[in-house]
């Protein structure tokens, strides 16, 4: 028997839809999204009026920045990407000289396909992960180092100082990016699966599990020497690999096991805060220093702001993902400095193992020992650690 609430929530699902669809059909698909985001959807006549306001913001605009994102909006709740403050930000920055398009949710490419797609400036600006940037600025690839900036706030202290900003944007924006801010997320994990190996808590838990990692050859390498048996596999191909076995476990943060759907397949998640999980967004920097200097300082400013979001947003973002986790069973670990200094010394970057990384990426172990010091060093921003 299909209940009077069950109908009434059938026709506000069918009513959004509908409107969704009608605005995106109009070539308001920012509105549509701008309307979703405020729930007015299941509303024709407040859908219009969010469509009419966004119209009018474009219309009044001198310029127009396409920000694109392999993110859903709402995803912030568990992952804080936060594309939909950005936006605003920058529109109310510039004092409306520029209007904001969104992309999310893949629609335009994802990872290495957007970051491409800036550089190339056939879109002005995209989320992408820091590793991203590793083609363009080797030094960058750093960040995979264990322990080297795993915790939010050491690599919060990096990314900001005077010594990455001299040692990597110049490299990053010889290559056309301007990167515009750094979006903490939080530390990769170690989720195992369910009917997998249990619980760990020492690197001696992981002997023999079949740890799926990226290309990346430093993670490969981390996890050889914390005891597991790395197994590449493509990102797209892995929750078929964690449920049929071919891997035991994976790293992603505990928002991205959220957000990409792991949540019923997982037993366990660790907190190792070993490698941060980490994004940026980046401009074309040919289209950002063609704009007036006035814009230019609205964007930057905007940037900064949307920058304090993100970091207030991570703890909230994680507990929300941790409660829905929890609904399936899944089991958290927190590390005492004790355990965590057995996996530092097992595979943390003070091992010579990793001394032709840091000569390769850095240039010189001077170099890098100024970057370590710059980690190492509070920065004027503050991140909650897992």
């Amino acid at each position: 028997m299909i209940t009077k609430r069950e109908t009434t929530t059938s026709t506000l699902v069918s009513e959004e839809r509908r409107n969704f669809l009608k605005l995106a059909g109009a070539g308001s698909f920012t509105a549509a999204i701008m309307a979703g985001a405020a729930g007015v959807l299941w509303s024709e006549e407040a859908a219009a009026q969010t469509a009419k306001e966004e119209k009018e913001r474009e219309a009044a605009a001198n310029h127009v920045m396409t920000i694109a994102t392999a993110y859903i909006i709402g995803a912030s709740r568990s992952y804080p990407i936060l594309q939909l403050d950005l936006k605003e930000n920058i529109q109310n920055a510039t004092a409306g000289k520029v209007y904001v398009k969104l992309a999310p949710g893949g629609q335009l490419g994802a990872g290495g396909a957007l970051a491409q797609k800036v550089q190339t400036g056939t879109i002005q600006a995209a989320q992408h992960s820091l590793s991203n940037f590793a083609p363009f600025a080797s030094t960058v690839d750093l960040i995979n180092l264990p322990y080297f900036c795993g915790a939010n706030q050491r690599f919060v202290n990096l990314v900001n100082s005077d010594t990455w900003k001299a040692e990597v944007h110049p490299k990053v924006e010889a290559k056309g990016f301007k990167p515009l801010f750094y979006v903490v997320i939080d530390p990769r994990v170690v989720a195992v699966r369910k009917g997998g190996a249990g619980a760990v808590i020492a690197p001696s838990d992981l002997a023999g599990v079949k740890f799926r990692v990226p290309g990346s050859k430093m993670l490969q390498q981390y996890y050889r020497l914390v005891g597991a048996n790395p197994t590449p596999v493509a990102w797209g191909e892995t929750p078929s690999a964690i449920k049929q076995g071919v891997a035991d476990a994976l790293d992603p943060s505990v928002g991205a096991l959220y957000v990409f759907g792991f949540k019923d397949i997982l037993s366990h998640v660790t907190f190792t805060q070993a490698v941060p999980d980490s994004q940026v967004y980046s401009c074309n920097l040919e289209w950002f220093n063609a704009l007036p200097g006035d814009v230019q300082e609205g964007i930057e400013f905007a940037s900064e702001l949307t920058a304090h979001q993100n970091l207030a947003k991570v703890p909230a973002a994680r507990n929300y993902a941790m409660a829905e986790l929890r609904k399936s069973g899944v089991e958290f670990h927190s590390l005492s400095a004790d355990q965590l200094a057995e996996w530092k010394a097992a595979g943390g970057y003070e091992r010579s193992d990793w001394d032709e990384f840091k000569v390769e990426l850095a240039g010189s172990m001077d170099t890098f020992e100024k970057l370590v010091e710059a980690a190492g060093t509070q920065s004027r921003y503050y991140v909650h650690d897992a």
